[in-house]
């Protein structure tokens, strides 16, 4: 199941109490305040992994407590203190604090660990407090309490290239022909009801991420059929490529499709739709299609790429086009080109 949005509350530990405790041995006579001091409570921490792709675990589990630390003890000895907590979550996390809703963390980097809430401090012993005047302080503070946090967890899916069409466009059926993504496909409208992720091969030292978000439809700013609810997965990728169906199949004219997506993007953000860079005229195999080409090329003033996601036509052309605008925008600049003159096999 994916899910891309959870509330979830964090405690972090208690710091342990001091101790009051005198020195009672037979021969050390008068022996003082040996009461020893509490231990830190253990901190939350979040941190990002690649190795999820859903906030899923945090609907089962929305709560999170970090060990309390332990009392100090007799001869001046320190309690133990309590663990730190280490929450995994998604690349591409933002968390937020409630009920304010301010954004307290972006995990938009594998590995990257954000303190959330502090462990508290231990608390002091008596043997702190002995002054020349005072020699028997009866007296320790108690460990601070540690934070408790209510956090709201938004998922946006960090890809390098976005796919966005209408519902039938092939944009599940195009991203299962190019990556490792096993998507739905039918025929039917909405098949694809939770984004997807893939990784496309362009030759042995170069891939790139590509997403498949649900189809839009005329009106989704106000929301008709799945809305803009996935549209954030695409707010981070680096470009975005606008898939069409050519053939119109689903009644619908291909140029009128363009013009709502780039309309429906611009509506839920302008900047989303400044990134679109490229066309992808999908079902290019059929009849009815090699008549709309032309006008949609003519019409349309970015470049646009003829394919068949169910044949395969025209999309190692699309790969090398995209791998050119991703080069272009810096993806690959510490890799250094292959040493082969012959094209890469995958599966070789």
């Amino acid at each position: 199941m994916f899910i891309d949005r959870a509330i979830i509350t964090v405690k972090s530990g208690k710091g342990g109490d001091g101790v009051v405790n005198f020195r009672r041995e037979k021969y050390v006579p008068r022996g003082g305040p040996d009461g020893g001091d509490g231990g830190d409570g253990g901190s939350v921490f979040l941190r990002a992994t690649r190795h999820l792709n859903t906030l899923e675990r945090f609907r089962y589990q929305p709560r999170y407590a970090a060990e309390d630390g332990k009392p100090g003890e007799k001869q001046k000895r320190t309690g133990a203190s309590g663990d730190d907590l280490y929450i995994d979550c998604p690349v591409g996390t933002l968390v937020y604090l409630q009920p304010e809703d301010e954004l307290l963390a972006d995990l938009d980097e594998h590995g990257a660990v954000v303190p959330i809430a502090r462990g508290g401090r231990g608390g002091r012993g008596n043997h702190n407090f002995a002054t020349p005047t005072r020699r028997a302080p009866r007296f320790a503070t108690p460990g601070r309490s540690g934070e408790t946090l209510r956090l709201r967890l938004e998922l946006k899916l960090l890809a390098d290239v976005g796919l966005a069409g209408m519902p039938n466009a092939g944009k599940s059926s195009l991203i299962a022909r190019l990556s490792n993504a096993r998507p739905a496909v039918d025929s039917y409208p909405f098949t694809t009801l939770t984004p997807h992720l893939g990784v496309v091969t362009v030759d042995r030292e170069r891939q790139f991420v590509m997403a498949d978000v649900p189809g839009l439809i005329e009106g989704a700013v106000d929301g008709a059929g799945l809305g803009h609810d996935f549209l954030r997965h695409l707010e981070r990728a680096r470009l975005l490529a606008v898939v069409i169906d050519t053939a119109g199949t689903e009644g619908r004219d291909p140029l009128d499709d363009y013009r709502t997506i780039r309309a429906e993007l611009s509506a839920h953000d302008p900047e989303l739709d400044e990134s679109v860079t490229l066309v992808v005229a999908n079902k290019c195999d059929l009849p009815a299609a090699r008549e709309k080409l032309d006008e949609l090329r003519q019409a349309v003033e970015l470049p646009v790429v003829a394919v068949s996601a169910a044949t395969g036509e025209g999309c190692e052309e699309l790969v090398n086009r995209l791998a050119a605008l991703l080069a272009a925008d810096g993806l690959w600049e510490d890799i250094d080109e292959p040493d082969v003159d012959e094209p890469y096999d995958p599966l070789a």
